[in-house]
């Protein structure tokens, strides 16, 4: 786990060397995922720009700063790797400096993905005969294949929430609030091992048909089911995501048969994980079993989403996309099945392919869990 705080620097030459492939010429990193991933430095998204400058060709990389965060770029991970950390002061026009540093001509610039409207079009006029494109063409050809040394730091962040889940009895009551038990939930998240809690959502009852339900004042009632959806961030910076439904007693006979679909079909898909199959693929098989069984348009989205440094990035599982899944992609399976005005239900997991299948890496029960009243 050491070699994820050091950020190796090859990280930095690969993704040079995919920028040259990919005919751009300096990329260009602001705060966020990408810069975290490059350098380790995970630095506050400011008004005043900090930026990785990262030439494919000429002149070497530096980490540009403003010089009242110097001191903490230096102390970041960062600063072990070698590479120029330089300042600006608060009377410069940093965007100008930075061209400055560059070759003049037209050059094919990068800019993470994140990086805010402000600075895009500040560096447009800093640099008007160059053409702008989206780093994240090459950055996520990286960042999806994880190293061993991230599928450890996911299955470390996998296990922390799995801890919150196992433990979900003491906080899952009736007769609180959704908010409460959701203050309680993301305590413990922080108390798991997580430096921060990325979301909570408790939806109890009705409010389980909305997959992205916020926090309500609702009293959760006994024979109510309840959709769990929990994550953080570690110091490591790698996310962890897991859904686990609940019942506060016994639920409906109708919510106990579309619930055991829902199981059905999440057990198809993390078991038809591997290398080969298409992203594509891996979602018609558990939307398949859930269509057959008549629930197939109360399954709302799509199957998953790749997690790593971001809780939502590349691959995503979902129909339209054909890319195949090879050893070191990391992504979630959660199905599920949403009745409006009712209930809803879903199951979710961490998975990465492997060599020759798949790893699910949260190790909680997918049983429906009975809770006391």
């Amino acid at each position: 786990m050491g070699s994820l705080n050091r950020r190796p620097p090859d990280r930095l030459r690969r993704a040079q060397n995919a920028a040259a492939e990919a005919g751009i010429d300096v990329l260009l990193v602001s705060p966020g995922p990408d810069l975290r991933y490059l350098t380790g430095y995970a630095a506050l998204p400011l008004e005043r720009l900090t930026c990785l400058v990262l030439p494919t060709t000429g002149p070497e990389p530096f980490l540009f700063v403003p010089r009242l965060e110097k001191p903490a770029a230096e102390a970041s991970p960062a600063g072990g790797l070698g590479i120029e950390i330089t300042s600006w002061d608060e009377t410069d026009d940093p965007y100008a400096m930075v061209a400055g540093r560059l070759p003049t001509g037209a050059l094919r610039v990068g800019l993470d993905n994140h990086m805010w409207a402000e600075k895009v079009l500040a560096f447009r006029s800093a640099m008007p005969s160059a053409e702008q494109s989206l780093a994240g063409v090459v950055l996520r050809e990286l960042r999806m294949r994880k190293t061993p040394d991230e599928v450890d730091a996911l299955r470390e962040a996998a296990s922390a929430i799995d801890y919150v889940h196992d433990n979900m009895a003491q906080w899952l009551v009736a007769g609180r609030t959704e908010r409460e038990v959701g203050a309680d939930v993301a305590a413990a998240i922080i108390d798991a091992g997580h430096s921060s809690v990325d979301f909570v959502i408790i939806a109890s009852g009705p409010n389980g048909a909305s997959p992205h339900h916020e926090l309500s004042d609702r009293t959760i009632n006994v024979g109510e089911p309840v959709v769990v959806d929990i994550g953080g961030t570690t110091s490591q910076g790698y996310c962890s995501d897991s859904t686990r439904t609940y019942c506060i007693g016994e639920p409906s006979t109708a919510f106990r048969k579309y619930y055991d679909v829902l199981q059905s079909a999440q057990r198809a898909q993390t078991e038809a994980v591997r290398p080969g199959l298409t992203a594509e693929m891996l979602d018609h098989i558990g939307r398949e079993i859930i269509t057959e069984a008549g629930y197939g348009q109360y399954f709302i989205h799509r199957t998953g989403h790749g997690i790593g440094m971001e809780t939502h990035e590349d691959p995503y599982i979902v129909s339209g996309n054909n890319l195949e899944l090879e050893p070191g992609m990391a992504f979630s399976v959660e199905p599920g099945i949403y009745m409006p005005g009712l209930h809803g239900a879903r199951i979710e997991d961490i998975m990465v392919c492997t060599q020759d299948g798949g790893e699910i890496l949260n190790r909680t029960s997918r049983q429906l869990r009975l809770l006391g009243h």
